[in-house]
């Protein structure tokens, strides 16, 4: 495998549909995550992943985890929860914190597990992108708690889903179930949310080849949208 090595101070990321087939998607090392360099690699369906003792890699898997916003499928369970729990959504009020939750340990049967993709340097980056109106997050309040949420980049009008979090039941999905809702009402192409799981497919995910993303990602990543004050959404 020839791997791509970036400089850090003036990236130029490979053709991305030439990516490695092992590991799936690899694509390039090093580089930095200047906010500059972030627009550039999602605008070209680039994504970095590594871990807290790896150098910044960047990817483009072969198959693409993405939602068409008005193909999302809300389950009959997860709208009477809608329906039943008053929670407050709102966006962009709290996204330091969605993505501080979203990096925070997984716990399973009681035990943290060790490690997480979402470094500081990778928070720091994320947070420059918000305030310069690239990154956005949806947050799940009960009364003043948060209590779930997730965030991403907007890259025209495609939206890079990057995580979520559930501090109670549910609530990670109702983030995503807001989102994808006004991602539809708003005319976003696409929700990509890179990687697959039961959870998405069961949503309305589809795998999509790396090339037909990249086709469409050309096509759309230049059609602007406006982000909301607020989500407005009648279940």
């Amino acid at each position: 495998m020839n791997l791509h090595l970036l400089d850090t101070q003036a990236p130029q990321f490979p053709n991305p549909r030439h990516a490695a087939e092992e590991p799936d998607g690899l694509l390039a090392v090093g580089g930095n995550l200047a906010p500059t360099t972030l627009i550039d690699a999602y605008r070209q369906g680039i994504f970095p992943w590594f871990g807290d003792d790896d150098p910044i890699l960047w990817w483009s898997p072969a198959t693409r985890c993405v939602i068409r916003p008005q193909h999302y499928h809300i389950s009959k369970s997860l709208l009477k929860c809608l329906r039943r729990h008053p929670y407050q959504i709102t966006t962009d009020k709290a996204f330091d914190r969605v993505i501080e939750a979203c990096a925070a340990p997984r716990f399973e049967l009681g035990v943290a597990v060790p490690g997480t993709w979402i470094t500081p340097e990778m928070m720091v980056a994320y947070s420059a992108l918000h305030t310069m109106g690239y990154a956005h997050s949806v947050e799940v309040w009960d009364h003043d708690e948060l209590v779930g949420g997730v965030y991403g980049i907007a890259s025209g009008a495609v939206f890079c889903g990057e995580s979520m979090f559930s501090g109670v039941t549910n609530s990670s999905k109702i983030a995503l179930a807001y989102l994808c809702k006004w991602l539809a009402t708003n005319d976003f192409a696409l929700l990509d949310c890179q990687i697959i799981n039961p959870h998405l497919l069961s949503v309305g995910a589809e795998p999509m080849t790396r090339h037909v993303f990249l086709d469409l990602l050309e096509i759309h990543r230049d059609q602007q949208r406006q982000w909301p004050s607020k989500l407005d959404i009648d279940w």
